[in-house]
């Protein structure tokens, strides 16, 4: 690491060349080739998908196509008077013209003639897209066809469109930039982390563009590589920054305080970079194309972030030298280094020093004080349900919402939420089974309507069953439960008919059943994944085992304040989201991976300066107390800016990323200061020197790697006896 770092700063000019050539070809093939996102959700293997398989199979486009409505109500008269008809019949005949629209269902016409409501004062059309692009034109239409008497109203999954980005994005960016400004009291120290964050994310989304044409990626995938880009991108350039800064006034030339930050904060970013990208491609364990892919994704974003922190930092030091200090400093550090060797440090001081002192004499009580903390903030994490929130839980003034209680005013609460029964039926038996099936099915509770069946081919049919409840409600989820588990498999009991249960309230649920089966193996995975880097990297079986669990109390509260908040309605409306609904599944699965790895990019920092001072003196008092007062200020500071970054985007609009940069936020300032700060130190007092030690038979097998440099460096010559109180401690 010191030898890339001089490299950089020698050839400072040419990395920075890079770095623009890199960005602005990117953007060029960007600019040409577009994106190839796909918000396409199937499960493979799932009762739902099944039911998708068979009608494609049998000929039917259902699963390709997406639907919209156009939905109006007349004030006066009725839906399908004569005059409403003058003023809504053309405008779909227009509609049903336009490239990329299969089909237009209208209510004036026999097919859709149920599409009034009771009181005749609303009507729908459902609209039928074979291509994304031509949903506005049909919506431009439709709003203009509007008039004082007549509201006309549209919804659905293809009218329904995905804010852009960008203002959230500027807050975190504004709030990291003053917190950086308050911390060095230095533009140049407070302004580099923001340029290299900013970079990295910047050439990262222009990566996950191209991405999209290679694997399946979700359109939200911009936005998270985004959310966790800036913060972690941010972070490292700040332990970079602080350990830079640190060096040049113990006295060390630019070149040398470069090489020694990379040396030490360097090899620390590169280790947590690593645990986070092997946290987010765990993902892969759950076997969903999805959100393998939304991993990918975001392990591309911390990568790339990761090597602007070890290349474009290094050159952007070496090119602000030692502006990067306030001139008080620079005055306090003189003008001439002292032969480019550094000071002696001083010992911490300040208010993580006298914290780590207070932790020191009284660990008992203020780790059970922190733990206590922690299990309430993780207690609702207990309650989680997994779907995907619909409309009916969007702000109030919202189109999607006025368009949501229209309908369900008029239709019912399950008007966008119904269900897809496909069935195969091979022979006479099975055929009466299933009209046997359907004749019992407006009887089940929770059914509000059941359609006619329609013939696909001579041995597969469907219908559509709507529900009296909304799509995110757990009415609707227990409805799929009781007609798969009870009425469609006694139905079926000694005939060959095989029925199948789809549509999009559905699938969400087989998500939410597959996604929740998995979630305790990717627990295991990673954690034993943490674990294993953590014992490399401190030589060590209790430290990253304080670690690793540590690290799941921290997933259990962003877990838990997530569902607080969106779940159970804690203040979902001051996030511009509307009210309570489930967690969404891609959330969870992705919160899970993220937070262990920045729950371990604080372990690891924290960590390896306890490690550090534990190599050179041998007292374990001492390295936690000196590792706690040393790096308590810029792990706190880095925390501060990533929950502001996470936070802006709690704002964002879109319930997803909302209740992503929510919990994250939570997520690392709880794991900052009760946890690195407090419980863990605690803790690792409590266990005393045995924190270090590690069986002779795993020290001989184990690959050696130090985070902090090399051990020559660490430790001067002729002090033995940091190694003596390794092997003392219990390392047989």
């Amino acid at each position: 690491m010191t030898g890339l770092a001089r490299w950089c700063v020698r050839h400072r000019k040419l990395v920075l060349g890079a770095w623009v050539v890199v960005l602005v070809v990117l953007g060029g093939i960007v600019g040409v080739s577009g994106s190839g996102f796909s918000d396409s959700t199937r499960l493979p293997a799932s009762d739902s998908s099944t039911a998708y398989d068979l009608l494609a199979q049998g000929g039917s486009d259902a699963a390709q196509v997406k639907r919209g409505t156009i939905v109006w109500h007349a004030d006066d008269g009725t839906a399908v008077s004569a005059a409403t008809r003058s003023s809504i019949e053309p405008m779909l005949k227009r509609a049903s013209r336009v490239e990329g629209v299969e089909a237009v269902l209208s209510p004036f016409d026999a097919a859709g003639a149920k599409q009034v409501s009771a009181d005749q004062r609303t009507a729908f059309a459902t609209v039928l897209f074979s291509s994304d692009g031509s949903a506005k034109n049909v919506k431009d239409m439709a709003l203009k066809a509007g008039t004082d008497r007549l509201t006309v109203q549209v919804g659905g999954a293809a009218f329904t469109t995905i804010p852009v980005g960008g203002l959230s994005e500027i807050i975190g960016v504004l709030a990291a930039l003053l917190i950086l400004l308050l911390v060095f009291r230095s533009v140049w120290a407070a302004v580099l982390p923001i340029i290299t964050g900013v970079v990295g994310v910047g050439l990262s989304t222009l990566a996950v563009v191209c991405l999209s044409h290679a694997i399946p990626l979700n359109s939200v995938a911009p936005e998270m590589g985004a959310l966790i880009g800036l913060g972690v991108g941010i972070d490292y350039a700040l332990f970079i920054v602080n350990r830079h800064r640190k060096a040049l006034l113990g006295g060390a030339d630019v070149p040398t305080a470069v090489a020694t930050s990379l040396g030490t904060s360097g090899r620390a970013v590169l280790f947590a970079g690593g645990t986070v990208i092997v946290a987010l491609l765990g993902m892969a364990i759950l076997r969903v194309g999805f959100l393998t892919g939304l991993g990918f994704a975001a392990a591309v974003t911390v990568f790339l972030t990761v090597l602007a922190a070890v290349t474009l930092l290094p050159a952007l030091l070496g090119l602000i030298g030692r502006r990067v200090l306030r001139r008080s400093d620079r005055r306090a550090a003189g003008d001439a280094p002292i032969n480019g060797v550094q000071r002696p440090a001083a010992q911490p001081r300040g208010l993580w020093a006298w914290w780590a002192r207070v932790v020191q004499r009284h660990p008992r009580v203020t780790g059970v004080a922190a733990l206590i903390l922690l299990i309430g903030l993780a207690a609702p994490a207990a309650a989680i349900r997994l779907g995907s929130a619909d409309a009916s839980s969007d702000p109030h003034g919202t189109d999607t919402r006025s368009f949501s209680d229209t309908m369900s005013t008029s239709f019912g609460k399950g008007f966008d939420s119904a269900l897809l029964l496909v069935a195969q039926t091979p022979d006479e038996k099975s055929r009466a089974a299933w009209n046997g099936l359907v004749k019992k099915l407006p009887d089940v509770k929770d059914v509000t309507s059941v359609g006619a069946p329609q013939p696909v081919t001579k041995t597969l049919s469907s219908l559509q069953v709507v529900p009296s409840s909304f799509g995110q409600d757990k009415a609707t989820s227990d409805l799929v439960h009781t007609l798969r588990t009870d009425v469609i498999s006694h139905a079926e009991a000694g005939t060959n008919l095989h029925v199948y249960v789809g549509g999009t309230t559905a699938s969400n649920v087989d998500f939410a059943n597959a996604l929740t089966s998995k979630l305790p193996l990717f627990l295991g995975v990673i954690a034993a994944l943490g674990f294993l880097l953590l014992m490399v990297a401190f030589r060590s079986l209790l430290v990253p085992l304080i670690g690793a669990l540590c690290n799941l109390l921290t997933i259990a509260v962003a877990l838990g304040a997530t569902v607080a908040v969106f779940q159970w309605g804690w203040g979902p409306a001051q996030f511009g989201v509307g009210g309570p609904g489930p967690v969404e599944y891609i959330v969870a699965m992705l919160m899970v991976g993220v937070v262990f790895g920045l729950s371990i990019d604080y372990h690891v920092f924290l960590v390896s300066r306890m490690h550090e001072e534990w190599s050179h003196t041998g007292d374990n008092g001492r390295a936690i107390r000196v590792g706690v007062g040393d790096t308590g200020t810029v792990i706190v500071t880095a925390a501060t800016i990533m929950t502001c970054v996470f936070a802006s985007f709690g704002v964002a609009g879109v319930r997803t990323i909302s209740e992503f940069g929510v919990g994250l936020a939570v997520a690392v300032l709880v794991d900052a200061l009760f946890l690195r700060m407090t419980m863990i130190p605690a803790l690792m007092h409590g266990v005393g020197p045995r924190n270090w030690s590690l069986p002779r038979f795993l020290d001989r097998v184990l690959p050696r790697v130090s985070i902090e440099g090399g051990d020559h460096e660490l430790a001067p010559a002729g002090l033995p006896h940091a190694e003596q109180a390794r092997t003392s401690s219990g390392a047989s």
